[in-house]
């Protein structure tokens, strides 16, 4: 996925903070290009400096637009966001299923589309967008900020992004079984060497580093360090008896 053919589209933003907060978020995923649905002269731009801190320059450079047509009409694939659900707005999908969908474009301008902080995207303007993005939250408080709307999005992105570039960003795998049942006959083994118990209770002893161990779902190279850590404590504990 290429970040810089993601575009933030806020439409009628109430508050300048939101924007200036808005810019933030996009900052903190390399995500770059504003454009916003109104007038550059109706917001305090100091006020959007204050929120944005060192993100002042998406501001600076963002594009203003008259509609939410105007503003999308380079994109290949606009989408609206939107937390009501209705018989009118078709499917809604999920930030991470946007993602995907965002992340099989190859080449082309994708736009986000924020409604305003009041009353959202109304449905004329979601039907001017050619899909509905939804966060999910809470039945008894729904409503998101603005700027937390976008950094969430952008944040989906974001991580897709890295996703793609380090296959093993989404986090490690944990050995196996079998690896684990080698670490366990090592780590028994050293202790069977120090006299930490009877041959009578290694079984015991066998099946509580199994279930420990598989709980803790180690990496291989943890696993290694956990087995010379046991192995130099045995081998120690020998010499010292020698001495």
């Amino acid at each position: 996925m290429n970040l810089n053919n993601i575009c933030i589209i806020l439409d009628h933003p109430d508050e300048a903070r939101n924007i200036g907060s808005a810019c933030r978020a996009m900052a903190n995923s390399d995500i770059k290009e504003l454009r916003i649905v109104g007038k550059k002269e109706d917001y305090d731009e100091e006020k959007v400096r204050i929120l944005a801190i060192h993100a002042w320059y998406i501001f600076e450079n963002a594009k203003f637009y008259s509609d939410i047509k105007e503003a999308t009409k380079d994109c290949v694939l606009s989408a609206g966001t939107t937390r009501r659900r209705g018989k009118n707005r078709g499917r809604l999908i999920l930030p991470e299923e946007f993602a995907e969908e965002a992340d099989s474009i190859v080449e082309g301008k994708i736009a986000l589309v924020f409604g305003n902080e009041r009353t959202g995207l109304t449905d004329e303007q979601l039907d001017m967008c050619t899909m509905g993005v939804t966060i999910p939250t809470s039945n008894d408080f729904g409503s998101l900020n603005l700027s937390h709307a976008v950094q969430i999005l952008c944040y989906t992105l974001f991580r897709k992004n890295l996703q793609d570039q380090h296959k093993d960003f989404r986090g490690y795998t944990p050995v196996t079984l079998d690896r684990i049942d080698s670490a366990v006959t090592c780590l028994t083994d050293n202790l069977q060497k120090i006299g930490f118990f009877k041959m009578p209770g290694r079984e015991d002893m066998e099946q509580y580093w199994r279930n420990l161990l598989s709980r803790a779902s180690m990496t291989e190279g943890e696993v290694q360090y956990l087995e010379k850590i046991f192995t130099k404590i045995s081998g120690l504990s020998v010499k010292n008896q020698k001495s």
